[in-house]
């Protein structure tokens, strides 16, 4: 009877984990999937409509007390770096969601409290994907972490590179969401 039980025990215990992943969705972008011209950039040869995709998240870490989301494009022709298109930090741990539209530059579609980082693109807000002619279709990694801390205390001038250094250092989970996009 104890043979029995255990694997089934160990199954439950398995499926349970698995239903409480913390997890980031949209109604907009599909997991690797190609990014719609809606949140495609508006300049530099692109002509979306740049608006920034509602996004939605669920089961977060224990003693999650903010949130911030990370967008970027490793695959930008930028000798490494990639490139920065949206950065958002210090969302209130009692957040579940950025509305779709969000991204404006004056940050007022935010929640209370969430602060912008300024992009590659040379401000804050949302930047969309608007890769070199020609490229394959770059990956943009829509990355949510949760963080240990109420607030991060960034400059004003900080780069996405800063914030990402003290997302990253006071993260306690991560959930990430890839959409595709290229020009022909």
């Amino acid at each position: 009877m104890q043979r029995l039980i255990t694997p089934l025990l160990l199954g439950a215990v398995s499926l349970a984990a698995h239903a409480e992943q913390f997890t980031l969705s949209s109604p907009e972008i599909k997991v690797n999937a190609t990014i719609k011209d809606e949140q495609v950039f508006n300049g530099f040869g692109c002509s979306g409509k740049n608006i920034s995709p509602a996004l939605e998240w669920k089961n977060p870490p224990k003693g999650s007390k903010s949130f911030a989301l990370l967008v970027h494009d490793p695959d930008a022709p930028t000798g490494g770096a990639g490139w920065w298109h949206w950065v958002v930090a210090n969302i209130p741990a009692d957040v579940n969601k950025l509305e779709g539209g969000a991204g404006t530059a004056d940050g007022a579609r935010l929640p209370k409290g969430a602060i912008q980082v300024t992009t590659d693109f040379g401000s804050q807000g949302w930047g969309g994907p608007c890769p070199p002619v020609g490229d394959k279709p770059h990956r943009y990694n829509f990355t949510l972490h949760a963080l240990k801390v109420e607030k991060l205390d960034l400059p004003a001038n900080a780069n996405a590179s800063l914030a990402g250094f003290m997302i990253n250092a006071n993260s306690i989970g991560k959930t990430t969401l890839t959409g595709l996009y290229g020009r022909k």
